[in-house]
Parts: C-alpha cells; sequence; structure tokens
C-alpha cells in the first residue's frame, strides 16, 4: 500500500464519542439509495453560493505520523460575513427522540469539518448548522451554533490526542505483525506438488490487483497455500486485512486451525471468527428488549476497556473468546465480536458478510473501495446459489391472513393495525386477480410490480411508528416478523433489473394464500462490486470445473485470472468407472433398478470396506437402499435421512471406522450434507457411488434460468441443469480421495456420464475414466483395480 493513511472524519468522532446504550432498536427503513435523494433535493433547495459535497482535508501529526483526515460536508457557503457549514441528516426518528449522544456525534462531526474550513480559508469563526429530515412525516428540523476557529481546534486537538493513544495500541499490534511474518517460515518441512505453484499464484494475485480464480483438487493444501502468502504480502503491507469467507462452519474450523499452525510458528496476529448472532446471543439476553438488557445498556462505556483487555491477552479470537470477554465485560457478544474485527488483521466468516446486501458488514464495506482488504473465498462454487439466494426476496400472505384474524380477535387492540394489514391484503388479491381468472398456479413477469411495493411500503410506513409504542408481546412478535420481512422484499427491490424476474403464485389449495417473488437470475454484477471493494480476491473451491463458467456467474471480467492445479494424488490409486448399461432418467429408473443394486454390490465385493452411495432424491434413496437391504441383508447400510439433527449426523460419520472387519455402504443424498465437508481419510472411504447426473428437479426458477442464459448466448440448460448437477457429482467423488496414501474406486452409475457433453467437463485428473458395458466387465475393473495396487 501507499500513500498517507486515511481516517474518515465520521470514523474519527464516533469511535471518540460514542457512548453509552447500545440501541438494537429496528432500523431506519431510509435507504443509501433514499438518504441520498434527499439530500439532493435539500441542497438544490439552497443559495446560488452554497457547495454541495465539500471535500475538507487534514495532515495531522499522531505518533510522529501524517495521517490525513478527510470527509465531504454537505453544504458550505464561503459568504465573507456570513460563512456557514451544513450537515444533513436523515432517519425515521422524530428529532425530539434523538438521544444525547446520537445528537453529540452528529454536532461533533460538524465542528471537525468547520476546524478544517476555518483554518483552509483563515475564518475567526462561522456558523454550524444541522439539518434533520424525519423521513415519515417529512418533518425538517434546523439547528444553528456559532463556534470559533479557537473552539473547533480545541475540539479536534482533543478527538485527535485521544484516538492517538488507540493509534498508538494499534500501531504496536501491527508491528509486532509485520516482524512476526518478516520470520514466519512455511509451516511444513516441504511444499506438497502443487502447493507451491498455488502459493505464487496466491502472492502475484495480491502484487497486481487481480481477482483469481483457482480449482485446486483434494489434496492440495488449498487453505495453508492462500493463507500464507495473503499473511506474507501483509508483512508487507501490500494489504493490511484478510477477509477469509465461507460456506459452512467446517471450513471455518479448517481457517481456524490454519492460523492456529502459523501462531505455534511464530506468527503474532489478530485473528477473529464471527459467529452468526441467533448462535452467540447470552440465554439470559433472549427475550429482553434493548432496554431492558445489561449487556446493552451502558455498551459503549464499557467498550473500550473490553476491546484493550482482549487485544493485550489473546489472538485467536474464537467464539469462545468471544463470549468469555464479552461476559467479563457484560457486553453483547455479537455487537462486541462486530466493534473487535475492527483491530483485527483476519476475519473468518461467512459469505454474507460481504456478499448479502441485506446483511453485509457496513463497518468495512459501506464505501466503494478500501485497499486495505482482500478477501479469500472458499469452496467458492457454494456461492453461485448462495447468491442468487442473497439477491432474491419473497413474500406472502399467509401471515398476513394469521394475522389478521388474531387482530379481530383481539378487542384490546385498535382496529387500526387490522385495517393497514387488510389494505396489503388487498393488493396481494387485486395484484393476482388475472391469475386467478387463468386457472394457472403461478404466473411470471420480466417486470417488478411496482404498485405492489408500493402497498407494502404504505404498511412498513405504518408499522414502523405504532410497533414501538406497544408492549412486548407474542402477537407483537408476529407483527414485528411480517415487518421485517415487507422491509426485506422492499429492500431486494431496489436491485430490480433486467437479471430479475417477477413471480406471482397460488395454493393448489387456497387460492387465498398468494405468493410475490423477486427471483434474482444472474447476480454476478452484484457479485463484481462486493469483490471490488477490496484490493482483490482469490475464490477457489477443489470443484470449480469449467473454470469459465464459475468466472462468469460469480462476477468475474477481463482481468480476472484462472489456475488449474493438477490433483497431487497418483492417478493409479483411483478408478472412476462408467455403467454405460444404467439408465437413470424418470422413465427408466424402475427398469434400471436391478442392475444398479447389482453394480453396488460389485463395488463392495470386490474388497472389505466402507463405501457411500450417493442418490438424487430421498424417494430414489429409499427405493434403491430398501432393494439392496433386501437381496443382500448381511450387508451393513447406513442411511441419511431428511430429519438428522447434529449429533445424529455425526454417529452416520463415526460408523466409517478405519480398516473395518466388514463392509459399511452408506445411502445419502446427492448435493447434500455428506457429499461434502466430511473428511474420510485412508480406509475409512473405499469407494463412491453416484446415481445420475445430479441434475435439479425441473422447475420454473430453473427454466427461467436456462432462458436467461440461452438470450446471454450462453448455454442455458448447461448453466441452469447440467454444470449445477455436475458439481453435485465432483463434491461427492471428493470423498474418496483425502491423502496421499488413499485409494478406491468412483462408480458412476448412468450411461450420460460416457456422453461427450459430460466427459469434456471431467477436470483433469479425472482422464482415466473408464466406460464398461456389462456388469460382468464391471466386476472384472474392480478386481483388476484391487490387484493392481497389492502389487
Amino acid at each position: 500500500m501507499t500513500g498517507t493513511p486515511k481516517i474518515g472524519i465520521r470514523e474519527l468522532v464516533e469511535f471518540v464519542l460514542r457512548s453509552g446504550n447500545l440501541n438494537a432498536s429496528m432500523n431506519s427503513q431510509n435507504t443509501a439509495l433514499e438518504g441520498a435523494r434527499i439530500h439532493r433535493q435539500l441542497q438544490s433547495q439552497r443559495s446560488a453560493d452554497y457547495q454541495k459535497e465539500f471535500t475538507l482535508e487534514k495532515l495531522v501529526d499522531m505518533n510522529h505520523h501524517d495521517f490525513l483526515i478527510h470527509g465531504r460536508a454537505d453544504g458550505v457557503v464561503l459568504d465573507a460575513e456570513h460563512p456557514l457549514i451544513e450537515e444533513i441528516k436523515t432517519s425515521d426518528m422524530p428529532f425530539e427522540e434523538l438521544s444525547e449522544n446520537t445528537l453529540t456525534l452528529y454536532w461533533g462531526q460538524v465542528k471537525v469539518y468547520a476546524a478544517i474550513l476555518m483554518a483552509d480559508e483563515d475564518l475567526p469563526e462561522l456558523t454550524i448548522q444541522l439539518t434533520y429530515f424525519q423521513r415519515l412525516t417529512k418533518k425538517i428540523t434546523q439547528t444553528e451554533k456559532q463556534i470559533t476557529r479557537a473552539e473547533a481546534d480545541d475540539f479536534l486537538n482533543d478527538l485527535i490526542k485521544d484516538y492517538a493513544e488507540w493509534l498508538r495500541f494499534r500501531e504496536e499490534l501491527h508491528q509486532q505483525r509485520n516482524d512476526s511474518i518478516t520470520s514466519l517460515p512455511f509451516p511444513f518441512g516441504q511444499y506438497r506438488v502443487g502447493q507451491h505453484e498455488l502459493a505464487a499464484a496466491a502472492y502475484k494475485t495480491i502484487v497486481l490487483n487481480k481477482h483469481l480464480w483457482v480449482e485446486a483438487p483434494t489434496g492440495t493444501g488449498k487453505t495453508i497455500s492462500t493463507l500464507f502468502p495473503s499473511i506474507k504480502a501483509m508483512g508487507e503491507d501490500r494489504i493490511n486485512r484478510l477477509f477469509y469467507l465461507t460456506a459452512k462452519q467446517s471450513t471455518r474450523q479448517v481457517a481456524e486451525e490454519t492460523i492456529a499452525l502459523l501462531a505455534d510458528k511464530g506468527l503474532r496476529i489478530k485473528s477473529i471468527t464471527l459467529t452468526a448472532k441467533d448462535k452467540i446471543t447470552f440465554e439470559d439476553e433472549v427475550g429482553l428488549q434493548p432496554e431492558e438488557n445489561p449487556y446493552m445498556i451502558g455498551y459503549y462505556d464499557r467498550l473500550k476497556p473490553a476491546i484493550k483487555d482482549l487485544l493485550t491477552n489473546e489472538d485467536l479470537i474464537t467464539r469462545q473468546i468471544i463470549e468469555t470477554y464479552a461476559k467479563k465485560h457484560k457486553l453483547d457478544p455479537f455487537e462486541f465480536s462486530l466493534d473487535v474485527s475492527l483491530f483485527c488483521d483476519v476475519i473468518v466468516c461467512d459469505y454474507n458478510y460481504l456478499f448479502d446486501p441485506q446483511v453485509f458488514l457496513q463497518r468495512f464495506f459501506a464505501i466503494d473501495h478500501d485497499d486495505d482488504n482482500f478477501f479469500l473465498i472458499d469452496e467458492a462454487h457454494n456461492l453461485v446459489s448462495r447468491s442468487r439466494d442473497m439477491y432474491s426476496a419473497e413474500i406472502t400472505s399467509d401471515p398476513l391472513l394469521k394475522l389478521i384474524d388474531q387482530y379481530k380477535q383481539n378487542p384490546d387492540l385498535a382496529d387500526a393495525p387490522r385495517k393497514h394489514l387488510q389494505k396489503l391484503n388487498k393488493a396481494f388479491r387485486k395484484f393476482s386477480k388475472p391469475l386467478r381468472d387463468s386457472g394457472d398456479p403461478s404466473s411470471i413477469f420480466s417486470e417488478e410490480v411496482t404498485d405492489f411495493n408500493k402497498a407494502i411500503r404504505k404498511l412498513t410506513d405504518y408499522l414502523h411508528d405504532w410497533l414501538v409504542t406497544q408492549p412486548k408481546s407474542d402477537m407483537i412478535d408476529a407483527t414485528l416478523d411480517y415487518y421485517f420481512s415487507c422491509l426485506s422484499y422492499l429492500k431486494i427491490s431496489d436491485y430490480y433489473d433486467d437479471t430479475y424476474r417477477t413471480k406471482i403464485s397460488l395454493d393448489e389449495r387456497d387460492d387465498h394464500r398468494i405468493s410475490f417473488k423477486q427471483i434474482c437470475l444472474d447476480p454476478s454484477a452484484f457479485l463484481q462490486e462486493s469483490l471490488n471493494k477490496g484490493h482483490g480476491a482469490i475464490l477457489f473451491s477443489a470443484t470449480l470445473s469449467p473454470l469459465d463458467y464459475y468466472q462468469r456467474v460469480l462476477g468475474g471480467d477481463e482481468d480476472s485470472l484462472c489456475y488449474q492445479l493438477k490433483s497431487p494424488f497418483p492417478p493409479q490409486n483411483q478408478r472412476i468407472l462408467i455403467t454405460q448399461y444404467i439408465q437413470t432418467t424418470y422413465r427408466q429408473r424402475q427398469a434400471s433398478l436391478g442392475n444398479i443394486i447389482e453394480s453396488i454390490h460389485s463395488l463392495v465385493a470386490g474388497k472389505t470396506g466402507n463405501y457411500l452411495i450417493f442418490m438424487p432424491s430421498y424417494r430414489y434413496l429409499d427405493s434403491v437402499s430398501s432393494a439392496f437391504h433386501t437381496k443382500y441383508p448381511d450387508i451393513k447400510i447406513n442411511i441419511q435421512n431428511p430429519q438428522m439433527t447434529e449429533p445424529s449426523r455425526q454417529a452416520f460419520v463415526d460408523q466409517f471406522k478405519d480398516n473395518p472387519a466388514e463392509s459399511l455402504v452408506g445411502f445419502a443424498i446427492l448435493g447434500g450434507i455428506f457429499s461434502e465437508g466430511i473428511d474420510l481419510k485412508a480406509n475409512r472411504l473405499i469407494g463412491v457411488g453416484i446415481v445420475s447426473v445430479g441434475l435439479p428437479g425441473i422447475s420454473d426458477e430453473n427454466d427461467l434460468l436456462k432462458d436467461y442464459f440461452d438470450q446471454q448466448d450462453q448455454n442455458g440448460f448447461a448453466f441452469a441443469y447440467q454444470l449445477p448437477g455436475l458439481n453435485n457429482v465432483f463434491q461427492a467423488a471428493g470423498r474418496l480421495i483425502r491423502g496421499s496414501h488413499d485409494a478406491g474406486i468412483i462408480l458412476l452409475m448412468d450411461q450420460r456420464f460416457g456422453a461427450s457433453r459430460y466427459t469434456h467437463l471431467f477436470p483433469s485428473h479425472w482422464q482415466n475414466y473408464q466406460r464398461v458395458f456389462q456388469p460382468q466387465q464391471l466386476e472384472q475393473e474392480i478386481t483388476t483395480f484391487w490387484k493392481k495396487l497389492k502389487k
């Protein structure tokens, strides 16, 4: 990184002056877009000599280093007789109800602007004006104060003095970090095959400020091969903060373990793992209002000592560490973790903290770009469907109807809430009437239903003011839940463009139950915007074939880089067999059942051991597992079911023992919880069977994807069906070879796997596949494979 370090004026003021309670009340509905619109509207009404969005910067010395304090005043008037600075704030709360600390922060920001402006323009004093716009009532409150240059300078100098103490603490941590990185060795004696190449590609990606897509097969050591060079680059101040983003808890744990391994080699770095709010909230907080919650009352008064205590004594900040210090200092653990993250070098968290427009970390990603940040995105194949969900939203009338009935039955409440709820129900009925008249179950549009959205907004405007006046009850909680569903729907409507479709659906049993869904078919532009918020990014997975597809759907651009590693394991340790005599299309399933059962048996009969058979649906799984058990009752089986708890999932995995005395056949769902994220090394798994090519079920939404990408001159069927299904296959097959001494057979039970439209998509370490055309040939291939391994 180059240039003078910058500190935002708002950041400076809020860090030093924030005090009092943590306010976790309902968020304002005021979006950034609407806030900007209101700002422009007010600015346009000012005098001709009014200069809007006036940039102010001041170079200051803190701890013998230069820092640039910067910000933009909403408006400045440089009239010689009446100079003025205006700060505009927009929110839903009435001005009279703003807390004293909120007003202190507002005025603090404009006082810093005043100090810089008066120094630049050599002004002895000026007027500072706070203009507050209440969105719901459109009421404007203006207050003015006179401030002298001396007063403003004293105010800014006091802020800088307080901030400098914390800056000194951060610099000490920074220097400690960099010193430890300089001498940090690679934690293993030598690099595995492919590891050094990946590490070098990762480092070059940071140096070149690029985005890199990497397919690195199992065994490459993706985590250490991306984390280690990124940390080395951090020690050179090429980047200053690393986000390790994952889809699953298991991969977050791998990241934690890797950082701990580096710490054992001398690394002194502050890393934190962020845990979802609903999982980390203390039990004695649940159900309490913020004004009753002891972990929120006086939160900011205790926050700074708690942060210093934690950072002085801990480096690897896990969920347990956060909970320990949050209890000690009586702080809400989720909010505490977010505040601590500002001081951390590595932040391990879920995808949604960067990519989800409704929950992303505003403290890091509210600005368009920050060169300090770099992103490592693990198991990036999961981001395809996750991102579509993030940018889609659905609202249904069912909970609305239940609320209306509840309010009818509660005479203690006024009619007003029920009347407003009924108005939205009328909108549901009105805009779905053509669908009911046609008799079709659903209808799809390429435009948003703007008048329906207006009806939702009218309800949320009313509920926002009404709910804060109501005592807590189950009915109020239910109303609040629906209120948040409405807000979510409106938030997504801000992103609606030609990549969206609107789907209106009726329940087959009751056409009063209506749903409206905004479906994002292609969030790639939004993902690219998120990726561009940092210095660069590496998106990696064991299964990222074909790379050009993943670049297209995950926000790659013309300058993006691609890298595909070979498997580090001996190819002769894995045999890939395709049964050309099995058809698993829906019409052929029953006829192929016998061949599937015999093929699974041939796989198991080849050698005593543990096997996993993956099926595309629970119905198909039940049919095949039942038939297999009926014919071969002496072979032990283990079956995944849809209602498995965490302990039962672990029990399923634990049955796969090393070197078992008898064979075990596990039946699991393709694309489910056991098809990725479990690590059955060595003899805990010696064979994987996959029934069908894993195509997602035919549906309106998948067909919309197909049509959309066809219109984009892409292969719509591949994008919507073939490639998502094939990724599930690659992931399931990846359970087999987890280490250099692992060996086994992958049995692909569907003749479609042998077609060129599939084989040309196989990764390089799958090129030794073999087609088999009859059961006897399969038995022979399995026998030959195990005999060769014995030699």
